[in-house]
């Protein structure tokens, strides 16, 4: 689950940005937030409950009284020689661990039912007893790590890849099932699956004819086959799936689509090498249509992959801004649900960690005007991504752009307010983007302009407030901003460098050559 270390990634993460580091760490924050919240959306193991079976028991053909087993009497019955007494303890036995609540893993365990199961697989002739096997190791392998440990350890896994050939195609689903609930406990387990040659099995399974509940389990394990990292699964292996996921993001199934983005998602989540593999399949316009749906299950994993690819070259990230990305990521500004607000922040915050033409294309596309909406009324995690996005302006725009910025979208006063924010490391983010505002103003010559803007905004009050704050960092800049820029102790320069008002807006120093005719003007 955790994201490796940001030294182990060969690309920068964008040019210009404000600190590689910063960069990668706040990536890895938002990816471990991300990763708790998306656990409603996609479950890595799920158990096969059949609602009828939930209270009754296996019943007498003839329908007369149920026959109840105890657990020594399955497993009398599993042993015995007799075809018809071996289906009723297996069939019992699958009964019990089908059950909704708290199913008897451990002890079925404990009695020694799983290389009884893993046997009744490899009985060819009795297709319903290879079922019923399936499924009971299926429910026994979307337990604990310790108990799909115990399916691992017996052999399973080849047993269930050869009956992904199965001519009984429930038999083949419930042998992909099974295999998705190992591949989802963790990269060991996906890493067996995958080297006793999944891949070779699955693909030829997906066709025009195949159903839809087998599809939607198909492209549930192969999403589980490009989850965890620690290792991440051998991309060479992988990288054959990309292909046949970006056609899948054309399905009309609302689960089919959730798994194909969440696999995208993980595989995108690393290395601008295998960005680069998932862009070369053409999945990213797709991805970024999805963009619009009213499905927040789709929404999620589709937004987490455009996110990830804007974290890599300047040319994947205009892969997403030549397919409209940024008109659906100002939309997604503007959802009902938080953490979708986060994500679209977060994604526009890499963009403007991009190149001055990306920054434009954001300014053009009016995102700048959601981001202050953002900052004004976002909850903080989305208030925090939104001020990366104004502080990676101020560190990566041209002059004009960063003007632009403050001026036309009124961002300074949101952003100044999140100086009170309760994480620290909100604060430093716009301390940093202050601390640019000021370097710009200085080289123009307008910085008592910008005190004065910032001071009427509240900003030197929560400055000198934040001298006093616990965390050395937040303190330390706070002091060096004061101390550079406010504290001049010249009053006959304050007078003459005092801002003029031009229209209703305050000017900057008008005889920069560097300025446009008429001054920047905040």
């Amino acid at each position: 689950m955790n994201k490796a270390d940001g030294s182990t990634h060969q690309g920068q993460y964008k040019a210009n940005s404000l600190n590689t580091q910063d960069s990668r760490m706040r990536r890895h924050e938002v990816t471990i937030e991300l990763r708790k919240s998306k656990k409603e959306d996609q479950m890595f193991k799920r158990r096969n409950i059949n609602d009828e079976d939930l209270t009754s028991p296996l019943k007498e053909v003839n329908g007369q009284s149920p026959v109840q087993l105890s657990v020594d009497e399955i497993v009398i019955a599993m042993n015995s020689k007799d075809q018809e007494r071996q289906f009723l303890g297996m069939q019992q036995a699958r009964k019990m661990l089908s059950r909704e609540r708290n199913p008897p893993i451990d002890l079925m365990i404990g009695h020694g039912i799983v290389p009884i199961c893993i046997s009744f697989l490899q009985n060819t002739g009795n297709t319903m007893l290879q079922f019923e096997a399936a499924w009971a190791l299926t429910n026994i392998a979307s337990g604990t790590s310790e108990q799909t440990r115990c399916v691992i350890e017996q052999d399973a896994v080849p047993h269930f890849i050869a009956l992904l050939q199965s001519k009984s195609i429930n038999l083949a689903e419930q042998a992909v099932w099974a295999l998705g609930n190992i591949a989802g406990d963790g990269a060991a387990a996906r890493d067996i699956v995958i080297h006793n040659n999944v891949i070779d099995g699955i693909l030829p399974l997906i066709n025009n004819d195949t159903p839809i509940s087998f599809l939607r389990n198909i492209v549930w394990l192969m999403s589980n086959l490009c989850r965890n990292k620690n290792p991440s699964p051998p991309f060479e292996q992988v990288k054959r799936l990309l292909p046949v996921l970006s056609q899948l993001l054309l399905s009309q199934d609302i689960q089919v689509l959730a798994d194909a983005c969440w696999a995208l998602s993980y595989v995108t989540d690393d290395d601008n090498h295998k960005i680069q593999a998932v862009v070369d399949t053409d999945a990213v316009p797709k991805l970024v249509n999805l963009l619009k749906t009213d499905e927040p299950s789709i929404i999620v994993p589709a937004l987490r992959s455009v996110g990830n690819i804007v974290t890599g070259t300047d040319q994947q990230t205009d892969v997403v801004i030549a397919s409209n990305g940024l008109p659906k990521l100002g939309l997604l500004l503007q959802h009902p649900k938080g953490n979708i607000v986060k994500e679209a922040a977060w994604t526009v915050s890499n963009i403007t960690a991009g190149n001055q033409k990306q920054i434009q294309a954001v300014i053009d596309a009016g995102i700048f005007h959601q981001i202050r909406h953002v900052l004004e009324k976002g909850d903080f995690k989305a208030q925090k991504e939104a001020a990366w996005a104004v502080t990676n302006t101020t560190t990566s725009g041209t002059p004009e752009q960063i003007v632009e910025l403050i001026e036309k979208n009124k961002i300074l006063k949101p952003f100044i307010d999140l100086l009170d924010a309760k994480d620290p490391r909100t604060i430093k983010v716009v301390q940093t983007g202050l601390s640019n505002l000021f370097a710009l103003a200085e080289k123009m010559g307008s910085t008592e302009n910008l005190c004065l803007m910032v001071e009427e905004l509240g900003g030197l009050d929560k400055l000198e407030a934040l001298q006093q704050h616990e965390n050395e960092e937040v303190y330390k800049k706070a002091y060096a901003i004061i101390d550079t820029y406010f504290n001049t102790g010249d009053d006959e320069a304050e007078q003459k460098l005092a801002p003029q008002e031009v229209n209703g807006a305050l000017e900057f120093n008008a005889t920069q050559p560097k300025a446009p005719e008429g001054g920047y003007s905040f």
